[in-house]
């Protein structure tokens, strides 16, 4: 098959799909876990949280289609910001988002671990974390387009359980099966917003880890059959994941006080707790581990396709994009290897607060990567009123998740570590701004004419 076929057999990806495959690495662990801290923080006005959060990925989002359907560039928000700004830019985009996912992935695949161990308590999680790694490493080589297939039936699979919670949620609210506590509507001011305002800007940054993801989005936008459809497949997939997370959280928080949840459990098995449902915990446990290791696949994507844009633009070492005889080159997959064994180590050998304040920067980082999209849209495209205003609310939206963690004594350790990683990302690309510009060419000056 000739690699003309083959490019053109990988980019006939149709709007939908794209849709499909964006709830399906959105959809994880940050929503089917991380909402019960959040509830914990700011009660039912999780779902003010995350009504903002959707607004603020919407316009993140819009901006990346936009440029995409401009002028698809297989480096995606990193190529458009070095576009934007220059070299330092995309060489500073591309580490940050690098170094976030792979510490972020090493979380992932712990919790995966744990999850698993619900089955099998008995393993060790070291051995599970492998097997997963193992895994999301396969389904990369072996293509985009088992990964697209992949991700569109996980997604299935992930709307399936939550669907399964609404419909019997629904059924225990309107008394069609009954439990052995009562249905505990919040009834007051005190029960809709206990945490105040503070508590509500604690939790705007757990839902905007819910909706953790477009940038991968943004990769994979090059692959459609019509870039210009990207903003389309942006806008079904951002409203779909809207109505999913907020009438399911909605359900939850009708059903128990906001004392009940926790951080180790999903708010889905506490709400449904009462109603002497055996299958439940399994159930969601296999949900929780379908989300898990989508989210962890994509990331994997995105992090070996940044690698190899940086190593193709000389951002990288070049042996990163000399592809060989797997759809990943060799360098590229061993730095892979080597980082995410990295981080799997941190997380089964750190303290867990530690490796939860760094995970939680890694996470932080991710969002400074959204603000250069929004800021990159300024420079790309001719923006109307309208999108500055949008894209201007937008990064307030981000900054007001970011600032929130200063609130939370849990997130604050995780907003300076992640400046620390900013700052030495940004020292890094100030001394190669150096040798850059030592390796410019000389312009010689015409000899003058007589």
């Amino acid at each position: 098959m000739s690699k003309a076929k083959s490019g053109a057999e990988e980019n006939n990806m149709k709007w939908w799909q794209l849709s499909l495959f964006g709830v399906g690495c959105t959809i994880g662990t940050g929503f089917f876990l991380g909402s019960s801290l959040a509830i914990k923080m700011t009660g039912p006005a999780i779902l003010i949280a995350f009504l903002i959060a959707a607004v603020g990925t919407y316009f993140v989002f819009d901006a990346l289609s936009k440029m995409t359907s401009k002028e698809p560039l297989k480096g995606g928000f990193r190529s458009y910001a070095k576009k934007a700004y220059g070299r330092w830019a995309g060489f500073s985009s591309g580490w940050v988002y690098w170094c976030s996912e792979v510490l972020i992935m090493g979380s992932q695949m712990t919790a995966l671990s744990i999850f698993s161990r619900f089955w099998f308590p008995k393993v060790p999680l070291w051995i599970f974390a492998t097997i997963y790694s193992v895994l999301g490493l396969a389904v990369i080589l072996i293509g985009v387009n088992l990964l697209n297939k992949m991700e569109n039936i996980l997604a299935i699979l992930k709307i399936s359980a939550i669907l399964m919670f609404i419909i019997i949620a629904a059924l225990a609210i309107f008394g069609v099966i009954d439990g052995n506590r009562p249905i505990q509507y919040p009834n007051s001011k005190k029960e809709l917003i206990p945490g105040g305002i503070k508590g509500l800007w604690s939790a705007v940054i757990f839902a905007f880890y819910a909706f953790g993801g477009i940038e991968i989005l943004g990769l994979m936008a090059t692959k459609l059959k019509d870039p210009k459809e990207a903003p389309k497949a942006g806008k079904v997939m951002l409203f779909l994941l809207t109505f999913i997370y907020v009438l399911s959280i909605g359900l939850a928080v009708m059903m128990v006080s906001w004392h009940t949840f926790n951080a180790k459990e999903s708010p889905f098995v506490i709400a449904l707790d009462a109603y002497n449902l055996s299958f439940v915990p399994h159930f969601f446990n296999a949900a929780l581990i379908i989300a898990g290791f989508s989210t962890m696949t994509a990331s994997l994507y995105g992090v070996t396709s940044v690698l190899v844009t940086l190593g193709e633009e000389g951002d990288a070492p070049v042996s990163f994009s000399k592809k060989g005889k797997l759809k990943v080159p060799l360098p590229t997959l061993i730095i892979t290897i080597l980082g995410i064994t990295a981080s799997i180590v941190a997380a089964l050998v750190m303290p867990n607060r530690i490796y939860e304040y760094i995970t939680t920067a890694a996470g932080l980082m991710l969002l400074y990567n959204w603000i250069f999209i929004l800021a990159s849209s300024r420079k790309i495209l001719k923006l109307k009123l309208k999108e500055k205003m949008m894209y201007s609310i937008g990064a307030i939206f981000i900054l007001i998740a970011v600032s929130g963690t200063l609130f939370h004594d849990t997130s604050r350790p995780g907003f300076f570590i992640s400046l620390a990683f900013l700052g030495i990302i940004g020292i890094i690309t100030f001394i190669m701004n150096f040798q850059w510009k030592k390796k410019k060419p000389k312009v010689l000056k015409p000899w003058p004419t007589a």
